[in-house]
């Protein structure tokens, strides 16, 4: 393997990005219809927002999946801001199942991201060893 070819950490946390990306996408889908006899301006902001973010995750996807070094910070902080998402499934919304699965997706996600070998091939354009 190269220091120019992604490891497949990175190629499968890029699949799963852009997973989560798919799944704001659909979220949004789903807020738009169920508020569709509502008037127009009451969830145009909530389905905004949740196809921006989508949007964004599947952009990021995509481009760790094919090796853009620069999309795996924001990878690492997306799933760092997920992790309060599922304290709040387990915690006071009483999910348990539903975010047990979260949780284990999002730290495995996040475990692939900070994995060594994605580490020295995210650094490798700044190493003194080139």
């Amino acid at each position: 393997m190269t220091t120019d070819t992604p490891p497949p950490q990175v190629r499968l946390a890029g699949v799963l990005v852009g997973l989560q990306g798919v799944a704001a996408l659909v979220f949004a889908v789903l807020v738009g219809i169920q508020a569709a006899g509502q008037p127009f301006g009451s969830v145009l902001g909530e389905v905004g927002y949740f196809v921006v973010i989508g949007l964004a995750l599947t952009f990021i996807g995509a481009a760790l999946a094919t090796g853009r070094r620069g999309a795996r910070t924001p990878a690492i902080v997306t799933q760092l801001l997920l992790l309060p998402v599922v304290y709040s499934l387990i915690g006071p919304s009483r999910q348990l199942v539903i975010g047990i699965l979260a949780g284990i997706y999002v730290v495995a996600t996040f475990l692939l991201l900070i994995s060594e070998r994605s580490r020295v091939w995210a650094s490798a354009p700044y190493s003194r060893e080139r």
